[in-house]
């Protein structure tokens, strides 16, 4: 029989796959992965007072992580990848809010983390396949959205390569949600009602702007009418608003609804529009950093520039670094840091992080 190592989260969706991993035949064996420690990750930043204990509750997950695999007669296992979570999330994170960027940690923990680390581990382990909970599908070698729209998270496998997704299992791929809640629910889980995880792990449920100002000093500046170049207020950093963002920028007396539309680093302005305006909507942008999983290379694709985006067509220009610009009608709030995800069809067939963001062939100039 082969053995599979499943990422076992404290979650209901990794509770589940490792019950359809066992009705299938295989051996299941469990591994949770403790990415973030509040007290190391402050001594490796040479700032041993930070009071950032408690911010995921990692031990409530990995308890109840334990009770689940007991139940399920399935053996756990428990790896530290606090430095390495550092090493290539955590600070990539931080790099990116510097440059005034959007980044998205969880998909470079899954690069780095859980289809890496994680994977040489189960290899020791002696596992023939991996698997998580993620809702996706690997069907003729391809990375295919999960029967739950919905709920799909191809978008953060999306830099993933062909060579990490060998070997990997997507029990939940053909399964929805609600029917996930079902079987832990007919198996007795403690996680059938768990609240599913949502944001970034290591700010947990903390507030945003109180989390980073222990690794990011912030430098107030002003907030600035686009339309007008008129300051119009003062904003606390650059790196705490992310472009198409609209509550939160705390400027009284006006009741129109109004948008963070740029940023601008050497000078410090966040700027804002009021209303709908053209300055939320580009044309085109030029991604980096890209990652293809299969042989596709479609020139008419669609694509997400963010989760639970709806498809949008695209035309796909590949350049000779490596780099690609994607072309589209106006899109609105298509922001540098965040990724591009590609599709053919329902095969996700890789993304790239956005670079530059531009309108009618032009680099936006109050976009970074």
């Amino acid at each position: 029989m082969k053995k599979v190592i499943i990422g076992m989260s404290g979650g209901v969706d990794s509770s589940v796959a490792a019950i359809l991993l066992k009705k299938k035949g295989y051996v299941v064996e469990g591994l949770f992965m403790r990415n973030w420690d509040s007290s190391l990750n402050n001594d490796i930043l040479g700032n041993p007072t930070i009071k950032n204990h408690n911010i995921c509750p990692q031990e409530q997950d990995y308890n109840d992580a334990l009770e689940v695999c007991k139940k399920l007669n399935i053996k756990l296992h428990r790896i530290d990848f606090i430095n390495e979570y550092w090493n290539y999330v955590f600070t990539y994170f931080l790099e990116e809010l510097k440059k005034g960027r959007t980044p998205n940690p969880d998909i470079m923990c899954n690069k780095y983390i859980k289809f890496d680390y994680f994977m040489k581990k189960a290899k020791e382990l002696g596992a023939d396949y991996i698997a998580t909970g993620h809702y996706a599908k690997l069907e003729d070698g391809y990375l295919k959205k999960a029967f739950d729209q919905n709920k799909d998270q191809t978008y953060f496998l999306s830099q993933l390569s062909k060579q990490q997704l060998e070997n990997v299992l997507f029990p939940l791929g053909n399964m929805n949600k609600s029917r996930v809640r079902e079987i832990a629910k007919d198996y007795g889980l403690i996680t059938a009602n768990k609240k599913d995880s949502t944001g970034i792990c290591f700010i947990g449920e903390r507030n945003f702007k109180e989390f980073l100002m222990n690794y990011l000093p912030a430098k107030n500046g002003d907030i600035v009418d686009i339309a007008t170049k008129k300051v119009i207020g003062t904003h606390y950093g650059l790196m705490y608003y992310t472009i198409g963002q609209r509550k939160g920028l705390n400027i009284g007396g006006n009741k129109e609804k109004m948008f963070v539309v740029g940023k601008n680093l050497e000078n410090n302005i966040l700027y804002i529009s009021f209303g709908d305006s053209e300055y939320l909507y580009s044309t085109s942008c030029l991604v980096e950093m890209v990652n293809f999983n299969c042989e596709l290379r479609p020139l008419i694709a669609s694509a997400k520039f963010r989760y639970r985006q709806e498809d949008i067509k695209v035309e796909v220009e590949y350049l000779p670094d490596g780099n690609i610009i994607v072309k589209y009608d106006l899109v609105k709030s298509v922001t540098p840091g965040q990724a591009c995800v590609l599709y053919d069809e329902n095969i996700c067939i890789g993304g790239g992080i956005i670079k530059e963001v531009r309108k009618n062939g032009k680099k936006l100039w109050y976009l970074l």
